[in-house]
């Protein structure tokens, strides 16, 4: 995958204080190892515990922003400036 965080290996520094002071959670995970059936599952359990819950608008994702594809220098200004709160979308 182009753009892979990983060609270069697996280990980095950043700094840590801006995700400290907004008190954000940094969770990692792949499912790239995982067996199909178990991504099968997954899958299925999204659908049936999250998607009614996006449906019925019980669970509502925060939108900061909408930009259209081609502003995508825009919206990544926007975040890299790091006031956002919420999602930053791109539209198609």
């Amino acid at each position: 995958m182009a753009g892979s965080p990983f060609f270069s290996g697996s280990k980095g520094s950043f700094d840590l204080r801006p995700i400290l002071v907004k008190r954000l959670a940094l969770i990692g995970s792949t499912l790239r190892a995982r067996p199909v059936s178990m991504k099968a599952e997954l899958a299925a359990e999204l659908e049936q515990h999250v998607l009614p819950l996006l449906r019925d608008r019980k669970a509502i994702p925060v939108i900061d922003s909408t930009f259209a594809l081609h502003d995508v220098r825009a919206a990544h200004a926007r975040m890299d400036k790091g006031a956002h709160i919420g999602k930053i979308v791109l539209t198609v």
